[in-house]
């Protein structure tokens, strides 16, 4: 069978009567067959990306909201949460070149937390910086710089995971003290903020530079994981970086905020987990197609007396197409929005029993019925070879 033209086949589309919705609803069990199916493959995708915009998101917190034009890192580092650390000197030598204002370590590294409630241990990522120079847009966090100063007081996040760290941000909120071990000192909680939790990240802690120190050792605050560099107004960001490459040592790189994010992304793409996901979005594509192809070839071939009558009374092969196509496009539509209602409740559920932020985005819903539209599709495409078997001469 010829394919038409592009033009000639959408003119078509929605040109002729829909005979493919009168088809599908005459067989309704097959119908929902094949809806279930549909919404089986689509929730299988919105759960793959969702895990993967899940990974991703934990992953990027801090980056989010770092405040600096550029950033500067160890070239070994290929992921903030398993960072190599760099000499503070380097820091000082980019706060010399010419156009940079100023140059500021953030301090990254995980620590145990004791649950005050069940003693359990686990590991949460505590940052540190110099309460005179705020390195996070966080609000709630620069407006309690005061409390991070003084000894072994931190600042909590509330979206922590409460079953792994305890009923912190509740009882703090109650008016109640709440004292624990951090990495084996005693500390205590001076303030909340939210950030967020993640696959690998617990939860976070936020503590001054010396607090930082009093925590990991003298060493600490000399090996930097994070430079953060602030330019002049109306430096060239490009012509910053170079200068600087040029005045620090090769095993440094510098990138602005954004390519930094860029950075911790690409390699959470480039892992098992992120690989997995991915291929568990294929999967689920694929699944989709031979589903959706079964329900149309069985549907072309049921009812080849009736295409061959339609033939018969001078339909064209382009109008034979259209009907398989219509009832792509139907199954299609009727197939996202159960898996996408479904979805909504899954993301919901998980996420209240793990406390990690996952919920649905626009972004992901339109490539997921994006996807589902051109699975239904393909599938149209691969059963319209049964068509050739039309013949008119078989009605009589």
């Amino acid at each position: 069978m010829k394919l038409p033209a592009p033009k000639t086949f959408f003119s078509k589309l929605f040109a002729e009567p829909p005979i493919g919705w009168a088809q599908l609803s005459h067989e309704k069990i097959r119908l929902l067959v094949a809806l279930s199916g549909i919404a089986f493959a689509d929730i299988l995708i919105f759960m793959m990306l969702g895990f993967k915009d899940m990974l991703f998101e934990g992953s990027t917190f801090v980056h989010n909201h770092i405040v600096a034009d550029l950033v500067l890192i160890s070239n070994r580092t290929k992921t903030l949460l398993e960072h190599k650390t760099f000499s503070r000197h380097h820091l000082f030598q980019a706060s010399a070149v010419d156009g940079v204002a100023s140059a500021r370590p953030l301090y990254y590294s995980f620590g145990e937390w004791v649950n005050p409630w069940t003693k359990g241990m686990t590991n949460v990522a505590v940052i540190g910086f110099d309460p005179a120079q705020p390195v996070l847009d966080l609000q709630p966090v620069n407006q309690q710089l005061d409390q991070i100063k003084l000894p072994n007081v931190v600042l909590f996040d509330s979206k922590s995971q409460m079953f792994e760290t305890g009923p912190v941000v509740e009882s703090f909120t109650q008016g109640k003290t709440i004292t624990t071990e951090l990495s084996g000192r005693r500390i205590r909680v001076g303030g909340i903020f939210t950030l967020g939790s993640g696959i690998f990240v617990k939860g976070h802690i936020i503590t001054s530079d010396w607090n930082y120190l009093r925590l990991f050792g003298q060493d600490t605050l000399d090996n930097i994981p994070l430079g953060l560099l602030q330019l002049k107004p109306n430096a060239d960001p490009q012509a910053v970086i170079k200068n600087l490459q040029a005045s620090l040592p090769k095993d440094l790189q510098v990138m602005t905020n954004q390519d930094f994010k860029k950075h911790e992304l690409a390699y959470w793409n480039s892992v098992p987990g992120g690989v997995i996901f991915n291929f568990g979005a294929i999967m689920g594509f694929i699944v989709g197609v031979v589903i959706v192809n079964q329900v149309l070839y069985s549907d072309v071939n049921d009812h080849l007396p009736e295409y061959a009558t339609l033939k018969a009374m001078g339909y064209s092969d382009i109008s034979l197409l259209v009907i398989v196509f219509q009832e792509a496009m139907i199954l299609a539509v009727l197939g996202f929005i159960p898996g996408f209602v479904s979805s909504i409740g899954m993301y919901r559920l998980l996420a209240n029993l793990t406390s990690i932020p996952i919920a649905m985005r626009l972004n992901v819903a339109s490539q997921v019925f994006l996807a589902t539209f051109v699975m239904c599709l393909i599938s149209a495409a691969i059963s319209i070879r049964k068509l050739q078997n039309a013949d008119p001469a078989d009605v009589f």
